[in-house]
């Protein structure tokens, strides 16, 4: 997960001015585009980095290395931060600053083994962070040192010593009076559960932040009652010091208890306000816990029914096409379940001989391709680590695909790229009438329309997505192709 938002993780501000690659950048991740942002992160980077300004070099490049493993290129983002490390360690500036610099890498780091749910080497980078802030000693951040072993501690379970931790952060910034930066905390906090679809850090998150609400609004009201009484000492000292007469004193008395009698409707109002508030947010935090806790339950059962209506259907006659078709679909319906709850686990992977694979899959299709049709293979005589079964699987299912909708004197295409030292891809493409631009997203989204099971359940190309992420692949349809329709399996190694 990427935490972002925090008001106390500043360290990256500087009086430098901004470069147009770098705003370039945030326009794009504004508009959500990833790839085109990823790419002015790291020209900034680089730009920086030659005049020297490493606070904005580290900010860019850490925000580039952010961006890699977000679409799940792990190699490419530690090579960038190795790199980063490798310019700050050129630097002449005292040491003290390059630990403060190498506490953001590191704690890139630390989030990206977070992510992939590795303890040790998150706690690795954990320690190392702590030593960098310590070196540094800027108390912005060991600020952020303390909401980053919250949200480790958090994520591995330990919700004892996430609240011991989280508790000493809000305290210190409660003490100093800094209300808007700890409710920006919390409201961080519980945004994070809601990306990583934690419901307990949601609900835990929710309790703690409601109880500091109430704690604060006390601490509020009180210091402006404290306020207000030492308005009225010092109104009434200056007017015995001042003024002697009785009519000015009656009149001084008489103001006082108006404001007395206003700010005692003000802070009824203001109890009322808050209380209604409070019964609103925990009528919103029991509102969430439901709605998590019923789409676990309609994925459970759904898969159970799936699997109690399987050895009833096979006591039918399988022959029928109605059988047949629901017999299927409760296969596809558990498969797909199986791949959702376990995408987290990476597939295993084996070096594969691509030419002789994809002749081989290629031929599995080819008694179906009409004759006037060409099938064409098009794969170089080496070998790439994959995920045999699984990549078996998704291309004969786009082969036959492309064999159904492939126009006449048409020609279907098997194809593999290198993309890069870490990144290869399998295409499949037909010619014909392309899928129209905007539905090319809800092919990929099961149970989106009621079908009729005879001619597809509509979950082949969901369950092929599915097994792509499982090998922290991809499988899109190529924007670009206009001759008919290419799909794109994109792998890692």
């Amino acid at each position: 997960m990427i935490f972002s938002g925090l008001l106390i993780c500043c360290g990256f501000i500087s009086a430098q001015q901004v470069s147009d690659l770098q705003k370039r950048a945030e326009e794009e991740t504004n508009n959500n585009k990833v790839a085109p942002a990823r790419f002015f992160y790291i020209r900034a980077y680089e730009d920086y980095v030659r005049k020297g300004q490493m606070k904005q070099a580290v900010e860019c490049g850490t925000k580039g290395a952010a961006l890699y493993y977000k679409e799940n290129y792990w190699q490419e983002a530690f090579d960038l931060l190795h790199n980063i490390d490798q310019n700050i360690s050129t630097q002449s500036v005292p040491e003290s600053e390059k630990s403060g610099l190498y506490y953001y890498t590191s704690k890139e780091r630390l989030q990206m083994y977070m992510k992939m749910r590795r303890a040790p080497q998150a706690l690795e980078h954990l320690k190392s962070m702590e030593n960098h802030a310590n070196a540094c000693n800027d108390e912005e951040v060991k600020n952020d040192l303390l909401y980053s072993k919250a949200i480790y501690y958090y994520t591995f379970g330990e919700s004892a010593k996430g609240n011991a931790v989280f508790e000493e952060m809000t305290k210190k910034l409660t003490a100093s009076k800094e209300y808007s930066k700890v409710d920006e905390v919390y409201r961080t906090l519980i945004a994070n559960g809601r990306r990583s679809n934690s419901a307990s850090l949601v609900a835990q998150s929710y309790k703690a932040y409601m109880a500091w609400k109430d704690s604060v609004n006390v601490i509020k009201h009180a210091d402006e009652i404290a306020a207000l009484k030492k308005q009225i000492a010092d109104n009434e000292a200056s007017i015995a010091d001042k003024d002697s007469s009785l009519t000015m004193r009656m009149a001084t008395i008489i103001g006082l208890c108006i404001l007395a009698g206003a700010l005692a409707v003000v802070l009824i109002l203001g109890a009322i306000v808050l209380m209604r508030y409070i019964l609103l947010t925990r009528k919103q935090q029991n509102a969430i816990a439901m709605a998590n806790d019923n789409i676990a339950l309609k994925a459970k059962f759904i898969g159970n029914i799936s699997a109690q209506l399987e050895p009833s259907l096979k006591k039918l006659d399988q022959r029928q096409p109605e059988v047949k078709a629901l017999l299927s679909f409760t296969d596809h319906v558990q498969q797909l379940s199986e791949l959702e709850n376990t995408v987290d686990q990476p597939a295993e992977v084996e070096d594969v001989q691509l030419q002789p694979f994809c002749e081989g899959v290629a031929d599995q299709v080819r008694e179906k391709v009409p004759s006037d049709v060409t099938l064409k293979v098009n794969a170089p005589k080496m070998s790439a680590a994959m995920n045999q079964e699984y990549v078996t699987h998704i291309l004969l299912h786009l082969l036959n695909n492309a064999v159904e909708h492939v126009n006449e004197e048409g020609t279907i295409t098997l194809e593999y790229k290198k993309r890069g030292p870490k990144t290869h891809q399998f295409l499949v493409s037909n010619t014909g009438e392309p899928i129209p631009e905007e539905h090319r997203d809800d092919v990929f989204k099961p149970f989106l329309e009621i079908l009729d099971l005879t001619k597809g359940d509509g979950l082949g190309l969901p369950i092929c997505r599915q097994m792509a992420l499982k090998m922290k692949g991809d499988l899109t349809i190529d924007p670009q192709f206009t001759k008919g329709t290419r799909f794109v399996l994109e792998l890692h190694a």
